[in-house]
């Protein structure tokens, strides 16, 4: 997949712009609070429904207006796609493939492969796990529509069965209707829970290779996959824990608990690991999402790197550079640094100001 074409209309700070990427490197440059993260976050948008910062539609439309529009052509297997998007003050958002109006945002999944990699990816080890389950839902997410749906479905089944939970210190009658929603928990957990286990088993597959070589063959990368229950388990302690779920008003127990630990060298990164061998995990990670993509769906991703140079030491940043590869990247940057310098004569260089973007020759 490659980006061929974007515009952009009353989004963010940006009232009307248009940007031809090229197919290998594009750099975008420029001081704070100009518009570089909005560039990338209306790409996401387009390909995902959804902001990487979890704003809302509303907060994404530029001050002023009623709606916002964002239009992406790609090319795919040879043809030409083209999606819209339309955000809206007070309604929920539209969206359109070819000219052709797309009821479910799930609709827009898959079409777009996009990874993204802000400085806050780079603390995926030390984050908490609620960071890392967002890591496996965005990736997974984009290769694998099942999944999609089946998260989409548990968590609706979370929702209404706290909402249950909450309600039975009202009206105690309503316990007979846990069970129904029990059922679909399990249902549904367990679907993901399997998802979730394949994606980290090719997953190690990928990273060990990269990992070794970015620490130039001194240490050994390992994801282990910490379920809060299994597929052969999870009916047991939902029933089991049912007096306390109806005691604290929550659903204690599933895969919206579940986490990641990263072993470097057998010793646990988060409690041992030194804030640079975290990073260097954090990009072995990041290089391993562009060759899961393509093993899953025999698809080239496009690669958004929100200012995550700035962020590493001069040897991470070659390591991530010569690990890109053929894919289409975009880098937004507050200057042109000597390693963005070395590589202007194979790439494109955008300079954005105050809500514009001038393509430098």
């Amino acid at each position: 997949m490659v980006i061929k074409s974007i515009s952009l209309a009353d989004f963010r700070n940006y009232e009307n712009i248009s940007l031809e990427p090229e197919e290998g490197l594009n750099i975008l440059y420029g001081d704070n609070a100009q518009g570089k993260t909005n560039f990338l976050e209306a790409i996401f948008v387009a390909g995902t429904t959804r902001s990487h910062r979890g704003s809302k539609d509303r907060e994404m439309i530029r001050l002023g207006s009623e709606n916002a529009h964002i239009r992406v052509e790609i090319e795919k297997n040879s043809n030409r796609r083209r999606i819209d998007m339309e955000l809206r003050l007070n309604r929920a958002k539209g969206a359109a493939i070819d000219g052709i109006s797309v009821k479910k945002s799930s609709d827009i999944f898959g079409l777009m492969h996009l990874i993204f990699f802000s400085p806050e990816d780079l603390d995926i080890i030390k984050d908490g796990p609620s960071e890392r389950r967002r890591f496996i839902d965005t990736e997974l997410s984009q290769v694998d529509k099942i999944y999609l749906y089946n998260l989409s479905k548990y968590n609706k089944v979370i929702r209404q069965r706290n909402d249950l939970l909450k309600q039975l210190d009202y009206n105690a009658s309503l316990a007979d209707t846990l069970s129904v929603w029990d059922e679909q928990l399990i249902n549904y957990g367990v679907e993901i829970y399997r998802a979730r286990k394949r994606f980290v088993d090719e997953l190690n597959e990928i990273v060990k290779p990269i990992h070794e070589r970015l620490s130039g063959g001194k240490e050994e990368l390992v994801i282990k996959y910490l379920p809060d229950v299994t597929d052969e388990n999870f009916a047991d302690v939902t029933n089991k824990e049912h007096r306390g779920d109806i005691f604290q008003k929550t659903t204690r127990h599933g895969p919206h608990r579940d986490d990641l630990v990263f072993y470097i060298n057998e010793n646990d990164a988060k409690r041992f690991g030194s804030q640079g061998q975290q990073r260097t995990a954090a990009l072995s990670v990041k290089l391993s999402e562009i060759e899961l993509t393509k093993s899953l769906t025999g698809d080239t991703p496009a690669l958004l790197l929100d200012d995550v140079l700035s962020e590493l030491d001069r040897n991470r940043q070659e390591m991530l550079l010569s690990g890109i590869g053929d894919v289409q990247t975009f880098i937004t940057c507050t200057g042109l640094e000597e390693y963005i310098e070395k590589r202007r004569t194979s790439c494109s260089v955008f300079r954005v100001s105050g809500g514009k973007i001038d393509k430098e020759s």
